[in-house]
């Protein structure tokens, strides 16, 4: 079975900064695109971007990008969102979500292409 644990959600004030991490029992990890999303209540899964299986290829929501960094330890089957220069408007559920294919991008931004999900870690950003 598998699994996606993230962990390192919190209440952090607005400028400050906080990294998430997701650590999967995929045996294929490596192989795997990953991407971040969150959740906001009533409103829809936002994409906020997603890395490519080897941990060169990035790319992000254009309301998060210069902010937020992703990479990946394949090593450690673990995924980081580093996050910085928080707002109150990045206050969400986050959630990580693996996609079988490697490739990531632009492409890879919906969250029903995506096989596998964490159960979220809940963000707050006080202004």
């Amino acid at each position: 079975q598998v699994q996606l644990v993230e962990s390192g959600g919190g209440l952090v004030q607005a400028g400050g900064s906080l990294r998430l991490s997701c650590t999967a029992s995929l045996r294929t990890f490596s192989t795997y695109a990953m991407g971040w999303f969150r959740q906001s209540p009533g409103k829809e899964r936002e994409f906020v971007g997603n890395i490519d299986w080897s941990g060169s290829r990035t790319y992000y929501a254009d309301s998060v990008k210069g902010r937020f960094a992703i990479s990946r330890d394949n090593a450690k089957n673990t995924l980081y969102l580093e996050m910085s220069s928080l707002k109150p408007e990045d206050t969400a559920v986050y959630y990580c979500a693996g996609d079988r294919a490697p490739f990531g991008g632009p492409r890879i931004v919906n969250p029903y292409q995506y096989d596998y999900w964490g159960q979220g870690t809940q963000v707050t950003v006080s202004s």
